[in-house]
C-alpha cells in the first residue's frame, strides 16, 4: 500500500453505504421507517430471534466499520484517551438506573429539570446534571433544552420494567468494582482473593456475595439481568440454529443447570414434541416450578417436562436423556469444575445421547485461523467471517462477547472459550466433538460419548 492509498478508508465507507442500504430495505419490506433516536417505541426488531439475518449482519457490518473507520482516521491520542475514560459512562448509568431516572421520565417527552429528578430521587441536583449530559452525549437521553432532560430511545432500555436494565446496572456495579481491582490481582497476587478481583473488592467469591445483607438484592437483579441479557444476544435461537425438526417425538433434553428453565421453554415452545427434564439446585428448582406454572402450565399437565434437584458437582444428571443441554454454565467455572460437570454427565449418557453446549464461544483476530477453516474439507465447522478490511471476526460489531469474557474474569476467575478450548475440555471429558451451529452471539457445540 503506497502512502496514497485510501482504499482501506473508502472500502469500509462502502461496507457501511451497502450495510445501510440492506437496514433501509429490510425495514421498507415492512412498511417502516428506521426508528429515530428520539423515538421512544420499541420498533419492530427488539430482539435477534425476530431479525432477518440480512439485518442482523447489515448492523453487525455497521458496528464494525464505523468504529474501525473512526479509530483509522481520528489521532491516536484521541482514540486512547477516550478508552481509558470509557468507564465513566457505566458509573454513571448505574446513577440513573439505580434512581430510576428513565421511570421518572416517562411519558414527559417535553423533558424534566434535572434539578426536579435530583429531588425526587434524592440526589445532588448539579451532579445529576453532569451525569445525564455526558449520557445524552453518548445518545442515551436527550438534552431538550439547558438542564431539561428526556427520554429516548436508548434510554427506554434503562426503565426498571426493563429486564435488560437489570444487567446494565450489574455489568456497571459489580463488574466495574472488580474491574478496578485487576491489575493487583494481577501484579500482587493474594492467596487472599485467590487471583479474583471481585473477592478482593468485596471479601466475598461473586455468588456467596449475593447471599449476605448488602448482596441480597443485587442477587436478585442478577437473576433478573441474565433473561435480559440473554434476550440481547439470541439465546432463544436455539430453537433455530440446531435441526430439532428432524429429532424423533418425545425425543428427551435434560436442562443441566437450567435455572429457571426460561430457555428450554422457548425451546419447547416452538418444537412441542420435545420432552424436558430441568435440573437445578433444589431451591432453584422450586422457583422454576412455579415459574412454569404461570408461564406455561401446559408442559406440566401434559408431563412434557419434570423438575428434578441436583448438584452437577456431585450428582450425574438423570441417566438415558436423548440431549444434555448445557447452557450458559461452563463460562462461570475454571476448567478443572468445568471438566467435572462434563464428566457427571458422561455418566447418565447412553450410547446415542448428544451433548449441545450452549455458550460464547471466542473467535481469533487473526484472519489466517479463518482462512485455515475455509480451505479445510472439516464440515464440522463453518463461521461466518467478516469482510476485510474489518477484522475477521466483526471488531467492534461482536464486542460484548470479549467484554462478557473479561466480566467472567473479573467476577469468577471464569472464562469464555476458543472452540479448541471446548474440544479439549470434551475429549478431557470422554466426549466427541461433533460439530458448531451458530446462534447469534452464542454457539451450539454438539458432542458425543467416545
Amino acid at each position: 500500500m503506497s502512502s496514497f492509498d485510501n482504499t482501506h478508508i473508502t472500502a469500509l465507507t462502502g461496507l457501511i453505504n451497502k450495510a445501510v442500504q440492506d437496514v433501509i430495505a429490510e425495514y421498507g419490506a415492512i412498511g417502516q421507517a428506521i426508528p429515530s433516536l428520539d423515538t421512544l417505541e420499541p420498533g419492530p426488531f427488539q430482539v435477534p430471534e425476530e431479525m432477518p439475518a440480512r439485518l442482523t449482519k447489515a448492523i453487525q457490518i455497521i458496528e464494525a466499520a464505523c468504529a474501525q473507520l473512526c479509530y483509522s482516521i481520528a489521532p491516536p491520542g484521541h482514540v486512547m484517551i477516550n478508552k481509558s475514560l470509557e468507564h465513566e459512562e457505566p458509573a454513571c448509568l448505574l446513577v440513573v438506573t439505580e434512581a430510576r431516572i428513565p421511570d421518572l421520565l416517562l411519558n414527559k417527552p417535553e423533558g424534566v429539570p434535572a434539578s426536579e429528578l435530583a429531588s425526587r430521587a434524592g440526589l445532588d441536583a448539579s451532579k445529576l446534571t453532569r451525569v445525564l449530559r455526558l449520557l445524552a452525549t453518548k445518545h442515551c437521553f436527550t438534552e431538550v433544552k439547558p438542564g431539561v432532560f428526556a427520554n429516548n430511545r436508548l434510554s427506554m432500555k434503562l426503565l426498571s420494567s426493563d429486564l435488560v436494565s437489570s444487567m446494565v446496572a450489574m455489568f456497571a456495579d459489580e463488574s466495574l468494582k472488580a474491574s478496578a481491582y485487576f491489575n493487583d490481582t494481577l501484579t500482587d497476587p493474594s492467596e487472599m482473593d485467590g487471583g479474583i478481583p471481585f473477592r478482593r473488592a468485596t471479601g466475598y467469591s461473586f455468588f456467596d456475595y449475593y447471599q449476605t445483607p448488602q448482596g441480597l438484592k443485587k442477587g436478585e437483579r442478577f437473576a433478573k439481568g441474565m433473561i435480559g441479557w440473554g434476550d440481547v444476544t439470541g439465546k432463544s435461537l436455539v430453537a433455530k440454529a440446531y435441526p430439532w425438526t428432524s429429532q424423533p417425538a418425545d425425543i428427551t433434553i435434560c436442562d443441566v443447570g437450567g435455572g429457571h428453565g426460561n430457555i428450554i421453554m422457548g425451546l419447547m415452545k416452538a418444537h412441542p414434541h420435545i420432552k424436558t427434564v430441568l435440573q437445578d439446585q433444589p431451591q432453584v428448582i422450586e422457583m422454576a416450578h412455579k415459574f412454569w406454572a404461570e408461564e406455561h402450565p401446559e408442559a406440566i399437565e401434559k408431563e412434557r417436562i419434570k423438575f428434578v434437584p441436583f448438584d452437577f458437582f456431585k450428582d450425574a444428571p438423570i441417566e438415558g436423556c436423548d440431549f444434555y443441554y448445557i447452557c450458559g454454565v461452563l463460562h462461570d467455572w475454571p476448567d478443572a469444575e468445568c471438566e467435572l460437570i462434563l464428566k457427571n454427565v458422561r455418566k447418565a449418557m447412553k450410547p446415542s445421547s448428544r451433548v449441545i453446549i450452549h455458550d460464547t464461544v471466542i473467535r481469533d483476530v487473526v484472519r489466517s485461523t479463518y482462512d485455515h477453516l475455509k480451505a479445510s474439507s472439516d464440515k464440522s465447522v463453518q463461521v461466518d467471517v467478516a469482510p476485510e478490511p474489518l477484522l475477521p471476526n466483526y471488531g467492534v460489531g461482536c464486542i460484548r462477547t470479549y467484554g462478557l469474557d473479561m466480566a467472567l474474569m473479573h467476577l469468577l476467575n471464569a472464562q469464555a472459550r476458543t472452540l479448541p478450548e471446548y474440544i479439549e475440555l470434551g475429549e478431557k471429558s470422554g466426549l466427541r466433538f461433533e460439530k458448531l451451529y451458530e446462534a447469534g452471539e452464542t454457539d451450539l457445540v454438539e458432542f458425543t460419548p467416545f
